[in-house]
């Protein structure tokens, strides 16, 4: 047998390594744009919940707390216009990447099982496949797909990387299509809550899923919403029968949040005023430099939501990066996204306020 590691690709962001210590050199400093990791302060609110349950001895439950159970189906209700969901259809999970990666194999999918994803589309879903040793399969409309072998078909609205968003009908045309032929969806949905020139709609609402959850899991992450990206604080919400079998597994393999992480997450889903401050300081920082990289030469694509603009100037993207790795500014290239991508960069705007500020007048500088 060979190591698992060679079923997989070369690690994408290994390969930005050279470009971000020449971003590092800038007499300024590095504007790093790149990874579109969090960098506001953690809400008052929630720091304070998880220090108050910070001595917690015991073992926490793979499902959670019932508190936290309640306030996952509660949220899902109020701001997904979900109806009618029981315990039976939320299970936390530590982190939405360890989820995704992870997901295949934990649904028992191997060869001869295919996985489809969107053409540009967050790599884990390839990755996921690959650990799992079924096939990966990319799509660009996924009613157009050849059913046959296929088992899990990811939907991702709003797009990371490109921000674009599925209408209510897209969302139900392919959720109606993948119970037609058996196929399981799970649908990322985790940048749900940043929506700016579209209003994004959860697989769960009923005019998408028609008020049965059979056969859909939508998944969801507070990392963006309420910058926890270090608190792996990340669930799932949809068919009870498919998160019964999860978390029967999920038991077996000790994947359990941390209790003082599951006493966060209820104090951060009970509170929407930290999360409206939160796409206001973003809503700021993507028309400065939005307007900077258009008035640069760049021409924005979708993006009408998520935490990315969506950037080509008709090169190869690696050139792209280059360039910009000179001024200090880093990006993310589009082929991590697929070969689709490969003229295109992503640019996150979670920089701080002062870090946008300076890649906006170095890209003025021309």
């Amino acid at each position: 047998m060979g190591p698992v590691s060679s079923r997989l690709p070369v690690f994408p962001w290994d390969r930005l390594d050279p470009y971000k210590a020449e971003a590092a050199a800038h007499p300024d400093g590095i504007v790093d744009l790149s990874v579109g990791t969090p960098v506001d302060p953690v809400p008052e609110l929630i720091r304070r919940a998880l220090a108050d349950a910070a001595d917690s001895p015991g073992y926490p439950t793979v499902w959670g707390t019932p508190a936290l159970r309640d306030a996952l189906t509660g949220w899902a209700e109020r701001r997904l216009g979900a109806r009618d969901l029981a315990h039976g259809n939320v299970l936390p999970v530590v982190g939405s990447k360890e989820l995704v990666a992870w997901l295949p194999t934990q649904l028992g999918l191997g060869p001869g099982d295919k996985v489809a994803y969107p053409r540009l589309a967050y790599p884990t879903y390839e990755v996921g496949a690959r650990l799992a040793g079924a096939e990966p399969v990319v799509y660009d409309e996924p009613t157009e797909l050849d059913p046959a072998g296929v088992k899990l078909l990811w939907l991702n609205s709003p797009s990371n990387p490109t921000g674009r968003v599925l209408t209510a009908d897209e969302l139900r045309r392919a959720v109606a299509w993948a119970r037609e032929h058996g196929i399981l969806v799970f649908s990322d949905e985790c940048y749900l809550e940043l929506g700016w020139e579209a209003e994004p709609v959860s697989v769960l609402h009923p005019d998408v899923c028609g008020g049965s959850y059979e056969g859909i899991v939508a998944v969801h992450s507070l990392s963006k919403r309420s910058n926890l990206a270090g608190y792996r604080a990340a669930f799932l919400a949809g068919d009870a029968a498919v998160l019964g079998e999860l978390l029967t597994i999920r038991k077996h393999g000790g994947m359990m949040v941390a209790a003082p992480v599951q006493a966060a997450t209820v104090a951060a889903l009970g509170d929407s005023a930290h999360v409206a401050e939160q796409r206001e300081r973003y809503a700021r920082r993507r028309a400065a430099l939005r307007t900077a990289f258009e008035g640069a030469g760049f021409r924005i694509e979708h993006s009408e939501a998520s935490l990315y603009l969506w950037a080509t100037r008709d090169e190869p993207c690696w050139d792209t990066v280059a360039d910009l790795a000179k001024r200090g500014i880093l990006v993310a290239p589009g082929d991590f996204y697929g070969a689709a991508g490969e003229r295109f960069v992503r640019i996150a705007f979670t920089a701080t306020d002062e870090r946008v500020a300076a890649a906006v007048a170095r890209l003025a500088e021309g």
